[in-house]
């Protein structure tokens, strides 16, 4: 955190400044910029130093005070209460939709090696892993917003969503999550893809799989029983680590989509300068990696009895 804060205190664009200037510049204002500017240093603990204002805001933290957003003019916990959810469900529907297409796929691709369905998955999923996020926005934001005009180019409501009822409100905010839950999944299904084939097929080349098969095992009850569940321990691991991108949102999609989440808010938080709004955001996606991590051990246990602690 403390290196977060220098890289932070030293970001070129002050949002402190520019407020001194604007508070300099206002009717009736009896301050000059370089006088509102050392108040406002004051104010916030710049003028203590990088080290003087991480400790001013570490203790300030501990005592569950976060401060103001400079950016938002609201306390931070109040815009952070106001766009995680957003970003939560989004990262969500994602999240479930990378599983339920992913890993059957991949399981699918390893019992089919060097077939054709097991060459059309692998190019589609180093597709998905070739694109770059803002590309696979652009592409369907051309495709369904402006050639097909299925779903707005942006935002979360539409023009009109003040008129519709409440059947109707749900219904408008729910397409506008279509587009960046989309885009969320075609770049994250990829690299699942290639990982769950690759661990099957370790998996199928064990000796207990071929001792399963000639015991006269049906080839689903070795896959879906024995193999699969094998499989899942490394995967493990990836569903483990996604817990951070439930709730951290997803920056550069929401800023594409104009999707008012906390990846939306915490962009223009840090090009702004917003270190309140931006320490806090980056403290609790630290917090959740941490307990990421410990989920992934404690499913280990369930999953793979042999590291069990007795």
């Amino acid at each position: 955190m403390f290196i977060v804060y220098a890289l932070m205190y030293s970001l070129p664009t002050s949002y402190v400044e520019s407020m001194a200037r604007e508070l300099a510049t206002k009717p009736g204002s009896t301050k000059s910029a370089a006088q509102w500017l050392a108040e406002l240093n004051a104010q916030y603990g710049f003028d203590r130093g990088i080290i003087g204002g991480y400790l001013q805001w570490i203790k300030t933290a501990l005592a569950g005070d976060f401060g103001d957003s400079w950016n938002w003019s609201v306390p931070v916990v109040e815009e952070f209460n106001k766009t995680i959810w957003y970003s939560f469900i989004l990262s969500f529907i994602a999240f479930i939709l990378e599983m339920a297409i992913a890993i059957p796929a991949g399981i699918i691709a390893a019992r089919k090696q060097y077939s054709l369905t097991d060459y059309t998955i692998t190019v589609v999923s180093l597709i998905g892993i070739s694109l770059p996020t803002f590309f696979t926005a652009t592409l369907l934001k051309l495709i369904f917003s402006v050639k097909l005009g299925w779903f707005d180019i942006g935002g979360m409501q539409s023009r009109n969503y003040i008129t519709l009822s409440d059947w109707g409100k749900f219904w408008d905010l729910a397409s506008h999550y279509v587009l960046p839950a989309l885009t969320l999944t075609l770049v994250s299904i990829g690299s699942l893809m290639r990982f769950t084939r690759t661990n099957m097929l370790e998996v199928l080349n064990s000796d207990y799989i071929r001792t399963a098969r000639a015991k006269g095992l049906s080839e689903n009850r070795v896959i879906n029983h024995h193999a699969f569940r094998n499989t899942l321990i490394p995967l493990i691991t990836i569903l483990g680590g996604s817990l951070p991108g439930l709730f951290s949102g997803s920056l550069i999609t929401e800023t594409l989509f104009s999707f008012r989440g906390i990846g939306y808010a915490s962009y223009y938080s840090m090009i702004t300068g917003d270190i309140p709004f931006t320490m806090f955001y980056l403290m609790f996606v630290s917090i959740l990696t941490l307990l990421g991590n410990l989920i992934s051990d404690i499913l280990y246990a369930v999953v793979d009895p042999r590291v069990r602690v007795h």
